[in-house]
């Protein structure tokens, strides 16, 4: 599995990636770390976890599909056991909303460690929304913000951000906050 981490994270390097790279891999899987208590099998969150943006393509539309079945194809290879490869698969396909259903332990904890970074200090998120804007360089600035403030919209207009209690309590005021203020930037 070494040799697979390993792979995993080259692709994290890619230099396209300006904000879906290492750091925000090694955010994710601590914060698994710090929520897996709440799920009901930590190791495949962690496996989904290494997964969950293994492909990223800025101008593509399919990065979570894509990186679903890198994982059915790599841990089916590696002999992981097919209930634990059907779980991270549909791990790695829930980032795509990230929302997961009610009673989905697993799901809820990949999807609030994902979502962490709404939650960061000042400075972490103004890196992490100029990471975002590099990415979509390609976009232009007009349409970039337009879309932008639309998924901001829904990040606040369909409560709550976080779905593990651990991470409401702890996050979910500082999210919005977060969120709030870069609509504000964003809209005039």
């Amino acid at each position: 599995m070494d040799e697979l981490f390993e792979r995993l994270r080259e692709r994290y390097r890619e230099p396209h990636r300006h904000y879906h790279d290492v750091r925000h891999l090694e955010e994710v899987l601590a914060t698994v770390d710090e929520l897996a208590p709440e799920a009901s099998d930590p190791d495949a969150v962690r496996m989904a976890a290494w997964f969950h943006d293994a492909v990223y393509v800025p101008r593509a539309a399919d990065n979570e599909e894509r990186s679903a079945e890198l994982a059915r194809a790599e841990l089916s290879a590696a002999g992981a056991a097919a209930e634990q490869v059907d779980e991270v698969v549909r791990l790695v396909q829930l980032t795509e909303t990230h929302k997961p259903a009610p009673g989905d332990l697993n799901g809820a904890v990949l999807c609030d460690a994902d979502l962490r970074i709404l939650a960061a200090d000042g400075s972490r998120y103004a890196e992490y929304v100029r990471g975002v804007r590099r990415e979509y360089a390609h976009v232009g600035e007009a349409e970039f913000r337009r879309g932008r403030a639309r998924i901001l919209r829904s990040l606040i207009d369909d409560p709550p951000v976080f779905h593990t209690g651990t991470a409401r309590k702890r996050w979910e005021e500082r999210a919005r906050s977060n969120l709030r203020a870069e609509l504000a930037d964003l809209t005039p």
